[in-house]
């Protein structure tokens, strides 16, 4: 209900008058079948039952408790707001906008370059006359202006120069002979410099239009985009001229042949409905090779064929699910049948077999098509398995390294405590010792006899409380005996 709700809204906000009712008329059928088959509710659908649905929605704040007029216009706004948005989007057409675009551009280009290239003759020609009719190509001639220059500079060590940008000996000559006999007025440094980087833009523009064109051939042979069936079958440039011209390639698809045939001719058209003259008989496809290789009574003919299978590849391109080029190749092969029976009278074969033949093949290359697809996929399904795997791997091993480094922490702890009590006794016994040696290095001997024998002191660390109390005793137990020994001496 909501979702029908919402289509009423844009369709009466975007919609004139009778094509509203119409469309609305449509969804309430569809809708109401729809519901009908999956839910088992028989629903009412006509003008009643929009009346209804107009007046609950106009007063449904008043129905509904927390529900205001200020919030359902806002409710209604955002609707407009998203929808909008989604257009955007989800644009039908943003597959042809490249070749739109591109072309527009290319048409505004060949304006422009054939403007200044006039304006770079004119102005040239004031020193150099002759060279604008020995040479007629806009680009050459650029390229002439800014490598000549000055034409008394002109010499015959510049004649190889000459030769690479006209292409052609005898060309090139001639301009060498022409600068030497030229009537055309002499020219200051600062005016040549100035026609040169001049010459030098033109250039640039003919070279960006160059490339242009070549973007336009890679579009429908590189990319599964742009319509395969119609490049292959007219040309790349010329269909993208006339999806241009549409609009769109499913705008291209809706038009009828007759329709295709006049495509971007309507000024003519217009002119001979209203002179009551000859209308066309061919607008943008007269740019095809078709209708320059057919004979001149046989243009109008050949031309209303070519819009007929026009009209089948632009349908076929933008209603298949996986695009090809055989649809394209196969009518391709029709109007050359068709040429052919014109000039030799040869019968062409039925559009019915070729047809057949052409989707035996689509099948094939959509079956390959299909096949390659799932191989990528598998490909991608296989390496994020991969990942996973690898990264549960790192996530068990850094597990494991911390459980053992939990337990070498706990062991060590434990194992800790009994070598404390064995250095405590080690320390003891090494203290001891250094006193003692201490000691006796220490006492002088009173016969002289015996020389002293020096012991290097060690260094003590540091002893528990237990450990300095039993040292303490020691001490004591050795200034009793020193003092007996002196009262023994003393006696002798």
């Amino acid at each position: 209900g909501i979702l029908h709700e919402d289509l009423r809204l844009l369709l009466e906000t975007s919609m004139p008058a009778k094509k509203k009712k119409a469309l609305l008329g449509v969804a309430d059928a569809k809708i109401g079948a729809a519901i009908l088959e999956e839910l088992g509710y028989q629903c009412q659908t006509g003008g009643v039952v929009a009346e209804i649905l107009r007046g609950i929605r106009l007063h449904f704040h008043a129905l509904v408790k927390g529900l205001t007029a200020q919030s359902a216009s806002k409710a209604q706004l955002g609707l407009g707001h998203s929808y909008s948005r989604a257009k955007v989007k989800f644009n039908v057409n943003r597959v042809d906008n490249m070749i739109i675009q591109s072309i527009s551009l290319l048409d505004q280009l060949d304006k422009d370059i054939n403007t200044f290239s006039m304006r770079v003759r004119e102005w040239y020609g004031y020193h150099f006359p002759e060279l604008i009719k020995i040479v007629s190509e806009n680009y050459t001639y650029c390229r002439l202006a800014k490598f000549i220059g000055n034409r008394k500079e002109l010499s015959e060590e510049s004649l190889e120069g000459l030769e690479e940008i006209v292409m052609d000996s005898a060309k090139a000559q001639a301009i060498l002979e022409a600068s030497r006999s030229s009537m055309g007025m002499d020219i200051s440094p600062l005016d040549l410099i100035n026609i040169e980087s001049f010459s030098s833009r033109v250039i640039s523009l003919s070279e960006y239009r160059k490339g242009l064109q070549e973007y336009l051939e890679y579009l429908p042979s590189k990319r599964s985009q742009v319509p395969p069936s119609l490049s292959a079958l007219i040309g790349e440039v010329v269909g993208a001229r006339l999806i241009s011209h549409a609009g769109s390639l499913t705008n291209l698809a809706k038009y009828p042949a007759s329709t295709v045939q006049i495509l971007g001719a309507a000024k003519a058209l217009f002119r001979a409905l209203k002179t009551r003259g000859n209308t066309p008989k061919y607008g943008l496809i007269f740019h095809s090779t078709f209708i320059g290789r057919a004979a001149a009574k046989n243009k109008g003919r050949i031309s209303r064929y070519l819009a007929n299978k026009c009209t089948i590849a632009s349908r076929i391109d933008c209603f298949s699910e996986v695009p090809t080029s055989v649809f394209g190749d196969k009518l391709r092969e029709q109007v050359e049948e068709r040429l052919a029976f014109y000039e030799t009278g040869e019968p062409p074969r039925k559009n019915l077999e070729v047809m057949k033949e052409a989707v035996v093949e689509a099948s094939e290359v959509v079956a390959e098509v299909k096949r390659k697809q799932e191989k990528k996929e598998k490909k991608k399904k296989k390496r994020e398995k991969e990942k996973k795997r690898e990264k549960q791997r790192l996530e068990a091993l850094a597990a494991a390294a911390e459980e053992n480094s939990v337990l070498e922490t706990e062991v060590s702890s434990q194992n800790n405590i009994e070598p404390k009590k064995k250095k405590k006794k080690k320390q003891q016994q090494q203290e001891l010792e250094a006193e003692s040696e201490q000691e006796a290095a220490s006492e002088p001997e009173e016969n002289g006899l015996e020389e002293e024998v020096m012991v290097p002191k060690k260094k003590r660390k540091l002893a528990t409380p237990l450990v300095e109390a039993d040292q303490e005793e020691e001490k004591k137990k050795k200034k009793k005996k020193k003092k007996e020994k002196a009262r023994d001496s003393e006696e002798d």
